[in-house]
């Protein structure tokens, strides 16, 4: 028997799965604590289900997920709004460093995903989906690069990348802690004075973003769809003109950068970082329990010990350079250790997850003002800066 949806119920059940999510995270302490996101885990579940019935021959369920990418776009559009210049000037060079650390990050992640793929006789494509498109990508890249791998022909590349993500984030929560704690142990380290950091949340950056009403809300959907549709449009042309893979997500993400800081230099009172961040949670939600949700967990039982293997020697090597290369970079003191913390936790999973590492770690030994203004811009936003071009020449070197 089977039963096909349509995009609206396929969308009311990606809703569904998204606060079933959030239920059980307020209920499970172990979800909780490892801020596995809630798209994870009511997709999961869902997919979970499909697989049983499934398996089983009971039911086959077809879900209409065309609006998924329209949801993807929308996401790193918002992604690339708040990418503002401003915010690298406030963090001066433990920032430059940081960032350029995820951008190596990136980089031996793909070089080990690669390898490893080689060494066990699989696609070099496959190798990538476990590299940095979900160890320091995390779902939402395993979701958006996975789409376009499985158009180039690598059958289940969404699904493998969305299962590294999920192991990927666990690991990145269950080692942040001890890894710090080694650090603070050897080196004997202690809160230093605060420096005067003056807050650097969105809205200092952003004055304006003290009152949201529906004028100033359409403004900013009308600024992001400019950026989808330019983006799309110069992406969809960079690929016919060059051959070269450029998903039209990431043109609008570029866009939208370019976009944010002209804007920030015409006016600062524009953009409203408030009404984009609504939105850009909103669509992140969805488009990740639409993907988890439609999962097909069938199509890679037979490479779980595979995908284990490199997931393992990714987490080897970010503890290592955490420990012996960027702790010293960073100034090998309280600080450094506390980023340290958020460098495991987003190199291996999501940006909350770094900050619940962090937070665990300050709440017990005392603050860190550089740490939480550090991890969060360079892990929520500029990132992908280096990370999107790292990931899209791999895949285009490979496919």
């Amino acid at each position: 028997m089977m039963i096909e949806f349509d995009q609206v119920t396929t969308i009311f059940f990606a809703l569904a799965v998204y606060m079933l999510g959030i239920f059980l995270n307020n209920k499970i302490p172990f979800l909780n604590k490892f801020c596995i996101p809630a798209p994870v885990v009511g997709g999961l579940l869902f997919a979970l289900v499909i697989t049983f019935l499934r398996g089983f021959d009971i039911l086959i369920i077809n879900l209409d997920t065309s609006l998924q990418s329209l949801f993807m776009l929308t996401f790193f559009t918002t992604v690339g709004l708040g990418a503002s210049f401003k915010l690298l000037k406030i963090g001066g060079k433990l920032l430059i460093i940081y960032w350029l650390a995820c951008g190596f990050l990136a980089l031996a992640q793909n070089i080990i995903g690669v390898s490893m793929a080689k060494l066990l006789n699989l696609d070099p494509l496959i190798g990538v989906m476990v590299g940095a498109i979900s160890m320091e990508g995390g779902h939402g890249a395993a979701t958006a690069f996975g789409t376009t791998i499985e158009e180039l022909g690598i059958d289940g590349a969404l699904s493998i990348g969305l299962a590294a993500a999920t192991v990927g984030l666990v690991a990145g929560g269950l080692i942040g802690g001890p890894i710090v704690k080694y650090l603070m142990n050897k080196y004997q380290l202690k809160p230093t004075e605060a420096e005067e950091i003056s807050d650097t949340s969105m809205g200092s950056v952003n004055q304006q973003d003290t009152e949201l009403n529906s004028k100033s809300f359409m403004i900013q959907v009308f600024i992001i769809v400019f950026c989808m549709a330019l983006g799309t449009y110069l992406g969809d042309s960079f690929t016919e003109w060059t051959g070269f893979v450029l998903p039209g997500y990431v043109g609008a993400m570029f866009v939208a950068v370019i976009v944010r800081n002209i804007i920030d230099r015409i006016s600062g009172n524009v953009i409203q970082m408030k009404s984009i961040g609504i939105i850009g949670d909103i669509t992140l939600g969805i488009f990740l329990s639409m993907a988890l949700m439609s999962i097909q967990l069938w199509e890679i039982v037979d490479l779980a010990l595979p995908l284990l293997l490199i997931i393992l020697v990714q987490v080897i090597f970010i503890a290592l350079f955490s420990i012996f290369i960027l702790f010293k970079m960073l100034g090998k003191n309280y600080d450094a250790a506390v980023m340290i913390g958020g460098f495991t936790g987003h190199g291996l999973g999501a940006t909350p997850n770094a900050i619940a590492n962090m937070d665990a770690v300050v709440s017990k030994f005392g603050p860190s003002r550089k740490a939480f203004l550090v991890v969060p811009l360079v892990g929520a936003f500029l990132i992908d800066v280096f990370a999107v071009p790292i990931i899209i020449t791999t895949i285009n070197l490979f496919s």
